[in-house]
């Protein structure tokens, strides 16, 4: 019985680890630092499915682009989750760099995927306006009659190339006919749409002394800042789904429906989940809970960065703690600024 328990807890690992997009780990350690200088071999590249291992091959000279990808992704996702219980912590020496966080289809799922999604589209449609690779480059299709005073010119960012990259990769393992595949579909698209839909013109102007008596645009990413605050947003509104099973041809299917019918049915630009998150407020494996004990909060705040709500209302620790600063900076004529430094003395609040 002891075997067979233990073989049932295999299976269930290696599901999970099916579902677990752990390609993402190209993105940190040793194997990021490398793509730079090496060759990419695309069979080290741990969780590739076939039709990914098949792209990579293919496409092999904007894969370090798709790494970059998920780099700022999880770099803005940490940026958006600063202050709260879960900061979008990753786990070291672990194919599956967020721990057991995303094996629940929760709301942080939701993010992670979306804001991973988009920043794969993002890096490769900015390398491609840069030249760096020789299969993509400017977007000449879309651009219409120019406007009153502007003209087109510049390199206008191929955005669709870089969400078809995005797309036919990190959909790639996402075709199971479960919940968590079509809710990880759906939350991908939503992140590559933000990308598309925060397209804007960009201008330089033209003339003497910077008169702008002529400019010429072309069609720009925003910084990608603007999505993560997008996507954070749209992790507050997330729509909650529940799961129903019905017979196709191919056997059984799932897929989601709204859990509120008085609630407006998510688009495609909304995040989905259909499980609840953990509290995060203690230590636990089983969640990849982290807790907050010793988590630097905020004393005059009464948001969730606020020591009641950061600390789950287990109190804080106060300490003092100097700081070396620059000051009395003077601007010399011309052209440069000296400062004095100065010792200044803060005080750091912290979870208990």
């Amino acid at each position: 019985m002891g075997c067979f328990g233990y073989f049932l807890f295999l299976c269930g690992l290696s599901r999970a680890m099916a579902s677990y997009p752990i390609w993402w780990s190209l993105a940190i350690g040793h194997q990021y630092s490398s793509l730079g200088t090496q060759p990419i071999l695309c069979g080290s590249i741990p969780g590739l499915v076939p039709k990914q291992l098949r792209f990579c091959r293919n496409y092999v000279e904007i894969m370090p682009s798709v790494a970059e990808g998920v780099k700022i992704g999880i770099q803005e996702c940490q940026h958006q989750f600063r202050g709260r219980r879960w900061n979008c912590t990753t786990v070291n020496d672990s194919l599956a760099i967020f721990g057991p966080v995303l094996d629940k289809a929760t709301r942080e799922s939701a993010f992670v995927h979306a804001i991973a999604s988009a920043g794969v589209a993002f890096a490769v449609t900015r390398s491609c306006a840069e030249g760096s690779a020789t299969i993509c480059g400017c977007d000449t299709r879309h651009k219409g009659p120019p406007g009153e005073g502007w003209k087109w010119g510049g390199c206008s960012e191929d955005v669709e190339f870089g969400t078809m990259v995005s797309r036919e990769f990190a959909d790639a393992r996402e075709n199971r006919p479960d919940a968590r595949s079509a809710m990880n579909r759906h939350n991908n698209e939503a992140g590559r749409t933000s990308i598309i839909d925060h397209m804007h013109l960009k201008c330089k102007c033209h003339g003497l002394s910077g008169s702008c008596e002529v400019k010429t645009c072309w069609w720009s990413q925003p910084d990608f800042r603007v999505i993560g605050d997008y996507l954070k947003d749209k992790y507050d509104s997330a729509s909650e789904m529940v799961v129903e099973k019905h017979r196709e041809s191919r056997g059984w299917v799932e897929t989601l429906r709204p859990k509120y019918n008085f609630f407006k049915a998510p688009t495609e630009r909304d995040l989905v989940y259909y499980e609840n998150s953990p509290n995060f407020c203690e230590p636990n494996p089983e969640t990849g809970s982290f807790g907050t004990r010793d988590r630097i909060c905020n004393v005059t705040s009464h948001g969730i960065d606020g020591c009641d709500l950061l600390c789950c209302g287990r109190g804080h620790n106060t300490r003092t703690e100097k700081r070396k600063e620059k000051c009395h900076c003077i601007f010399h004529w011309c052209c440069y600024v000296s400062c004095q430094e100065c010792i200044r003395v803060y005080d750091v609040h912290t979870c208990k």
